[in-house]
């Protein structure tokens, strides 16, 4: 038995590799046995980044209009879609979304562009026009392989401060009990994956060569700081990691190093961001532009309590792990001062920002889904509290079961109501639908199966 409770610590990067697996198994049987009635697999945010990708390898330009009409089967302007058949002063339709996650999923979407173009040679007959369910899983099992590898480069930074065992068991916990689970299996096409990757990259870079000051490690630091505002432009906020870094040695190393270190930073920044900047001036004709308009940020009204403790898809009140993660950033800052302060800062932001949203409640989401972006740091936090605890691997491996079932309870409910048994669970809301609901749902769900 102690064996297996420290798989984990042994095989790190073939646990969290295996669970990846599962999770794309999961989600390809749900494609074959569980598809949705019209057929398509990108819905929601995950169809506006996908038109992207989908018209850049196609139609080689960046005019969506077709992509819209055939993946919403529309026959004219109704049930709200009067925005498809308008033009931008450039003369095309808008886009609301970020080019980020597109190019994340070009490369497994151009291997099947590519495979069923040999295939066609050899007399198949699928067509070879990008909106296939084929082209379209590209998205999903992207976003896991994403998510995967997202989960794996969080660990490696926990794992540059604290011991395996807190980096990985922290890793696992925050994985399967927040909201990036839901957003690593069921929703694998939303930015928020390809967000994972992303991020994670940032903190398992910076954390990973704290002891390189030079202007080459800032530059790239900037660098991997833009491609996560490319994938979801909130996360631009990541830019106050390097600065704080950089000011931490003004002391010591003097004004103009700082300053050229600081440069260095942005100049990689605006790099990785340019192909944002580039889709922009050709919808827009703005490099820098709020798609949503002004009034999308409410920046004076931010409802800071309500995006982490209303019952509305709060953080905390959905996923209470998170409460335990920020704790951890309190002897996360003592142990390790510099790590500690840029991770305060940086979760600070992005909940300020995440509040100040006009829907801070993120639509309908898994819980406060945007903050899934500071998944490395909720990782951090948590280390910090298993390590500080010095927790052994069966009290480690307790933490992560009692804190992942309560999350996959509210999933099972979650994902029974949305599914049309809305009769049989409700939705999580209040203290009877949130809280308490989940542990009756199994029950609930088989009786209801019996009965039919």
């Amino acid at each position: 038995m102690s064996r297996w409770l420290t798989l984990p610590e042994r095989h790190p990067g073939r646990t969290l590799t295996g669970i990846g697996v599962l999770f794309a198994i999961a989600f390809g049987a749900s494609l074959i046995y569980l598809p949705k009635p019209d057929g398509r697999i990108v819905l929601g945010d995950a169809l506006h980044h996908y038109v992207q990708l989908r018209s850049i390898v196609f139609d080689r330009d960046l005019h969506f209009q077709n992509e819209y009409v055939r993946l919403y089967g529309l026959r004219g302007t109704e049930g709200g879609v009067e925005w498809v058949y308008e033009q931008t002063a450039t003369g095309h339709v808008r886009n609301l979304m970020p080019v980020g996650p597109g190019l994340v999923w070009a490369p497994a979407f151009l291997l099947v562009t590519a495979s069923v173009w040999v295939a066609s040679l050899f007399g198949a007959s699928y067509p070879l026009d990008g909106y296939g369910r084929l082209f379209q899983a590209t998205a999903g099992f992207s976003g896991i392989a994403a998510a995967t590898a997202g989960s794996w480069l969080a660990y490696l930074a926990a794992a540059r401060l604290f011991d395996r065992r807190a980096a990985i068991w922290a890793t696992l916990t925050v994985w399967l009990s927040s909201s990036a689970v839901y957003y690593s299996v069921i929703s694998p096409s939303y930015s928020h994956a390809t967000s994972m990757f992303a991020v994670g990259a940032f903190w398992a870079v910076w954390i990973l060569t704290l002891e390189r000051q030079h202007a080459m490690r800032y530059a790239a630091i900037g660098l991997l700081a833009g491609f996560a505002a490319l994938v979801r432009w909130q996360d631009s906020v990541l830019l106050i990691v390097p600065a704080a870094d950089a000011l931490w040695r003004l002391g010591s190393d003097g004004t103009r190093t700082t300053l050229a270190r600081i440069g260095a930073c942005v100049a990689g920044a605006l790099l990785g961001f340019l192909p944002q900047m580039a889709v922009w001036m050709v919808l827009y004709g703005t490099p820098l532009a709020i798609p949503q308009g002004g009034g999308f940020m409410k920046w004076g009204q931010p409802a800071l309590v309500s995006v982490l403790f209303s019952d509305n898809h709060g953080l905390i009140s959905w996923t209470p792990v998170v409460a335990l993660a920020l704790v951890g950033l309190v002897p996360l800052t003592r142990r390790h001062p510099l790590a500690g302060l840029a991770a305060v800062l940086f979760f600070g932001i992005s909940w300020y920002v995440n509040a100040a949203v006009l829907d801070w409640w993120a639509g309908e989401a898994f819980g406060a889904r945007r903050f899934v972006s500071c998944f490395p740091v909720f990782v951090l936090g948590l280390a910090a509290v298993m390590d500080r605890a010095r927790l052994g691997s069966a009290a480690a491996a307790g933490v992560a079961a009692a804190f992942t079932m309560h999350t996959l309870l509210l999933l099972v409910q979650y994902q029974a109501f949305m599914h049309g048994l809305r009769d049989v669970v409700p939705y999580p809301r209040g203290v009877a639908g949130l809280w308490l609901a989940r542990f009756h749902a199994p029950f609930d769900l088989l009786a209801w199966w019996i009965a039919r």
